[in-house]
């Protein structure tokens, strides 16, 4: 089940990688390379953030 948090986190890479098509299908190579290496930063952020919270919630 996804939680709020997570959508938030899916949202943010669905934004970034529309961002970084827009950019590079715009003739702007290298900011839509910059924009698409956003994708992993932000899942990772998430996964983090998701990790943390379960198992926080299994040690109390």
């Amino acid at each position: 089940m996804l939680r709020l948090s997570d959508v938030f986190i899916l949202t943010a890479v669905a934004v970034a990688f529309a961002i970084s098509g827009l950019l590079w299908f715009s003739g702007q190579r290298e900011e839509g390379l910059f924009t698409a290496m956003w994708i992993p930063s932000i899942l990772s952020f998430g996964i983090y953030f998701k990790v943390s919270a379960l198992l926080g919630d299994r040690n109390e």
